[in-house]
């Protein structure tokens, strides 16, 4: 008696999959989990950009791949508006009264909402006649450029 070989699992919307995966910019890599553990998540769920998880759509349980994205497509333009000064008053009231803020810094902020949290990378920091207050950049880091994104899916459900 013979058994039929099964066909690797095939991502589809609302896969569960365990990956590997490099997502890098002309910068070089902004995340990297070739070298540490795998990372697991559901398509649909916003961890991925859309035009990430398009890319995934079909693919087998298995297959290491890469593929180039362009420039604005997985992350959206960059807006300026959303590269803003924030006083240091509303960031004492919404965080750590004793942060120091350097440029390069990521700092997490809670949304509106309350249901999770955005990032802004500190631009420029200023304690003048104007102020004291914070440059923060809201968006992505990728926003506006040509993405790399590598994968290598370990399990699909």
């Amino acid at each position: 008696m013979t058994q039929a070989t099964q066909a690797p699992a095939q991502v589809q919307p609302g896969s569960f999959l365990t990956l590997h995966y490099r997502l890098a910019g002309p910068a070089g890599d902004i995340i990297n989990t070739f070298h540490d553990k795998p990372a697991t998540l559901s398509l649909g769920t916003g961890e991925l950009s859309p035009a990430v998880e398009q890319r995934l759509l079909g693919l087998h349980e298995g297959v290491r791949t890469a593929f180039e994205i362009p420039a604005g497509e997985a992350f959206g333009e960059r807006n300026p508006a959303m590269v803003q000064w924030v006083a240091r008053k509303l960031l004492l009231e919404m965080g750590d009264p004793g942060a120091q803020y350097q440029v390069g810094d990521v700092v997490e902020f809670p949304a509106p909402d309350g249901r999770g949290h955005y990032a802004g990378a500190v631009q420029q920091v200023r304690n003048d006649e104007n102020g004291d207050s914070v440059l923060f950049d809201f968006n992505h880091p990728l926003a506006g450029q040509p993405v790399t994104f590598e994968v290598q899916l370990i399990g699909v459900l």
